[in-house]
């Protein structure tokens, strides 16, 4: 469970779906001036450097945000992702990739919060000294299944719970979605974000009905795919589940996948979902 290094992985085309999602969704909460509750359940180590010896391994970034950088033809939302990673980074050169939990203490301001759980004993002490002069960050050494249900309902009324798990144990998908429905039950009105991988399409075709039959309204899917073949190994897409999603999301979402699905797919067309799971 604690073998996986998202370093491997940082900027890849699914990071580049979760944070667009996760800043947009943020971006809309903080329209408003009433203080704001960030959860982060996996949090990792919270900045990467895309010249590691992890990154170098695998290169994932390259058909990611390697895709975006340095352009100026950007749809808004898409732009506004693109300026953040450009601040975690000093000069022209693409050095750095944020992690979630970077992207959220940037957007939120001094009334917000946020709590970051992280279980893996490389990544967590790199967590905690990114963020240990902030008092508005708790650093969790924790399970973030455990510690975000004690954490809800925030005092703050307003929330986001970002749940992205490696899903290295097959149960994760299956508990993913009884762990929204919990967060659900005691916190009607927060923002849940489940981020997926597409790596057995049935898998991905029980959660979503996981979600459609949980009773809960107002489920959003945002998913891009590298290929339409999903039968060989590997990953070949990934999403996002998104409850109580804020409006305009999905118009915003849209636009971003027309401009960066083409980017990342084998054929060059787009190749992604937009679904509204559950209406009002």
């Amino acid at each position: 469970m604690l073998s996986y290094r998202h370093a491997f992985h940082a900027g890849n085309y699914a990071d580049v779906l979760k944070h667009l999602v996760v800043c947009r969704i943020l971006a809309h909460l903080t329209q408003k001036p009433a203080p704001v509750r960030y959860i982060d359940t996996h949090a990792g180590a919270g900045v990467y450097r895309l010249d590691s010896a992890e990154a170098g391994t695998t290169g994932e970034y390259r058909n990611g945000i390697g895709r975006l950088w340095g352009r100026n033809d950007l749809p808004v939302a898409l732009a506004a992702y693109g300026e953040l990673v450009a601040e975690c980074n000093a000069g022209d050169a693409l050095r750095h990739y944020p992690g979630s939990p970077w992207f959220a203490r940037r957007m939120l301001r001094t009334q917000d919060r946020l709590d970051l759980c992280e279980l893996h004993p490389q990544d967590f002490p790199r967590l905690q000294r990114l963020f240990e002069k902030d008092r508005r960050v708790c650093c969790h050494f924790e399970d973030g299944f455990d510690r975000s249900l004690a954490l809800i309902p925030p005092l703050e009324r307003r929330a986001l719970v970002l749940i992205d798990p490696s899903y290295e144990i097959k149960q994760d998908y299956a508990r993913v979605a009884a762990h929204v429905q919990a967060l659900h039950r005691r916190f009607a009105t927060g923002v849940y974000a489940l981020w997926y991988p597409l790596v057995e399409p049935h898998r991905v075709k029980a959660l979503e009905a996981a979600f459609i039959n949980s009773g809960m309204r107002r489920i959003h899917l945002y998913e891009v795919c590298l290929t339409t073949r999903h039968n060989g190994r590997g990953m070949t897409g990934a999403g996002m589940i998104v409850v109580n999603p804020p409006w305009k999301l999905r118009d915003e979402v849209r636009a971003a996948f027309d401009c960066f699905a083409p980017l990342v797919s084998d054929t060059g067309e787009p190749i992604y979902r937009i679904v509204e799971l559950v209406g009002e």
